[in-house]
């Protein structure tokens, strides 16, 4: 393979999208940093200017040795790198060749509502044989991603890079520009992944604990403490293991549409700066990123710019999306990305030398899952004198006596008595200083939220004027998941005044971890104190927290809410947001 040039230079079909889109001038505009890497070998096929088709069908694939049918957009998994331009007027015609309705939503893109790809919400969706012409003026810059809204195709392959490169000069510069796009993908049916978890929601769990952990926890920590908390886990319908719903069991992790084995390489000259634009966009998959041996440059979290903060390794929500600088030395690097229960990893290389790629470190040791991390209450009979650090009276379960234990935080009336709530937080906290379980004390520098301060004030200024709370619920067992205990089916939605600023609290009654993304508007997160903190489109839950962000309704129209998880929203963490004009009462 031919080393790639160090500056871009156009290939024939981009020079003609560019042409098209008004000029030549108009059309280099949009590459005027030096992204020679969206022509180079190895990334998706790009599509870049303001006018696209795309279409979304299916084509078998091969990640495991068996073969599948994917679903694809352009014939691609993932889709084509799109690559608009701020300020410019996109035009997308997605013509639908499958046998079922579809949809393209463009995660985090600020748009009207009619162009934001929800079915049900925002249209009807794309019919079989059917074509949607989406259009909108480009309001924002950065990384993000397109995926489908429609049943659970996401799974299947409707995904793919998104890319607005800034009308002004970003504060950073670099040589090369590589996406890094992750995901998953199973060779099962999503439909039959669905109905197994509802089922059985630990089955894709298979490093549950043995009579031979149980007997060296014993000999470490005593009977009473031993006995103590297996009683707890099984009170819950847990086990510390239980960290993702779907797992490698049944999951290869891509990178860039690639599997481990056969994994995607960017190449790059020794004394370089690359920026990488790094996306989740797997259903279920958290993932843990680093590249051993080269420290990583924050510069910009879900598109915006953040105050540069230098990290060996960070943690992605699924829907995140994160822009590092790296400038690695000669040879080659892995992009090693882990699942968050280290069940498997997707595999990547930059590489100085064509052909050369590196290898994969050792997997992470499994993490287990501790209940001083969940902070279980007091059980009876329990004693926590025998389990030192043991965070007390922040979790509870039904059926639990709580004694003098008081709630810090009042629960909705619709979480009582709930058979669809397994457990409520007593006393939550933002931990915005937590890098998460597995990646505490591990001897690297962890991104954590704490670290991530926008380059801006708060654009928007106002104190907000009310606060929503809602509560992230759901029952392990039963694999049924909601806001306040209530699934979509029968939730009302939340109802905003166009301008109005409000405060949105989330608080995490679960044993899991949710990002939770509203659509068509920016989600504003403060700090423990309140303050504006930083931008984002998707606000990452873990069990036990707190988090508090600031919305301004100044999107008009009918916007979804939701777990970015495939399977909770599809089993009922979703709402409807709707923004309105406010009443003016008509005079006698």
């Amino acid at each position: 393979m031919p080393f790639p040039p160090s500056r871009h230079s156009p290939s024939r079909r981009t020079f003609v999208k560019a042409l098209a889109a008004g000029g030549v001038f108009a059309g280099l505009g949009l590459w005027r940093n030096p992204v020679w890497a969206i022509s180079s070998p190895g990334q998706p096929e790009v599509a870049a200017g303001t006018d696209f088709d795309l279409s979304i069908g299916q084509l078998p694939v091969n990640f495991s040795g068996q073969p599948r049918q994917a679903m694809t957009v352009n014939g691609s998994l993932p889709g084509p790198l799109l690559r608009w331009r701020e300020g410019d007027r996109v035009t997308l015609r997605v013509r639908n060749r499958l046998h079922q309705m579809t949809s393209i939503h463009w995660h985090g893109i600020i748009l009207p509502a009619d162009m934001d790809g929800v079915p049900g919400l925002s249209f009807e969706g794309i019919e079989p044989g059917g074509l949607y012409r989406y259009s909108f003026p480009v309001k924002q810059h950065g990384t993000y991603w397109y995926h489908s809204h429609s049943g659970l195709q996401e799974q299947l392959g409707v995904y793919g890079a998104l890319v607005i490169d800034a009308r002004e000069p970003e504060p950073f510069t670099y040589d090369r520009d590589y996406v890094v796009l992750l995901s998953d993908w199973s060779d099962e049916a999503p439909e039959q992944i669905l109905r197994t978890l509802k089922k059985q929601s630990d089955y894709y769990n298979r490093h549950k604990r043995t009579l031979a952990d149980f007997i060296e926890d014993v000999g470490r920590d005593g009977w009473a403490a031993t006995v103590a908390e297996r009683t707890m886990w099984a009170q819950m319908n847990m086990t510390p293991t239980d960290l993702a719903d779907v797992s490698g069991a049944t999951y290869t992790y891509l990178l860039n549409g690639q599997a481990p084995d056969n994994h995607w390489t960017g190449l790059f000259r020794p004394g370089e700066r690359l920026r990488l634009r790094l996306i989740n966009a797997s259903a279920m998959t958290y993932f843990d990123l680093r590249i051993p041996g080269v420290k990583m440059t924050v510069v910009a979290a879900d598109g915006q710019h953040v105050e540069p903060v230098s990290v060996d390794e960070l943690r992605i929500a699924v829907a995140e999306t994160f822009d590092v600088l790296v400038q690695p030395s000669a040879g080659a690097h892995s992009l090693f990305a882990q699942a968050m229960d280290r069940s498997g990893y997707a595999l990547g290389s930059l590489s100085s030398v064509p052909g050369l790629k590196a290898r994969a470190p050792a997997l992470d040791p499994r993490p287990l899952l501790p209940l001083e991390d969940m902070g279980m209450a007091s059980m009876p009979g329990m004693d926590h004198a025998e389990m030192p650090g043991m965070r007390h009276e922040s979790m509870a379960m039904p059926g639990m006596d709580h004694g003098a234990m008081s709630s810090q935080i009042p629960h909705p009336a619709s979480e009582t008595a709930n058979p669809l709530v397994d457990m409520q937080a007593m006393n939550p906290q933002p931990r915005l200083d937590d890098p998460g379980l597995g990646l505490r004390h591990n001897g690297r520098r962890v991104l954590t939220y704490a670290d991530l301060k926008s380059t801006f004030a708060d654009p928007d200024g106002r104190e907000p004027s009310r606060t929503l709370t809602l509560h992230l619920t759901g029952h392990m067992e039963k694999f049924a998941w909601s806001f306040d205990g209530i699934a979509f089916a029968e939730a009302e939605p939340l109802r905003l005044e166009y301008g109005e600023r409000v405060r949105i609290e989330l608080v995490n009654d679960s044993m899991m971890s949710h990002p939770i993304h509203l659509h068509g508007m920016w989600s504003d997160l403060e700090d423990e104190h309140g303050r504006f903190q930083v931008r984002k489109h998707t606000i990452d839950m873990p069990p036990g927290t707190r988090r508090c962000y600031r919305v301004t309704a100044d999107a008009l129209g009918r916007w979804a809410y939701h777990c970015h998880l495939l399977y909770h929203m599809e089993s009922g963490m979703f709402r409807e947001v709707r923004v309105e004009e406010r009443e003016v009462p008509h005079a006698d």
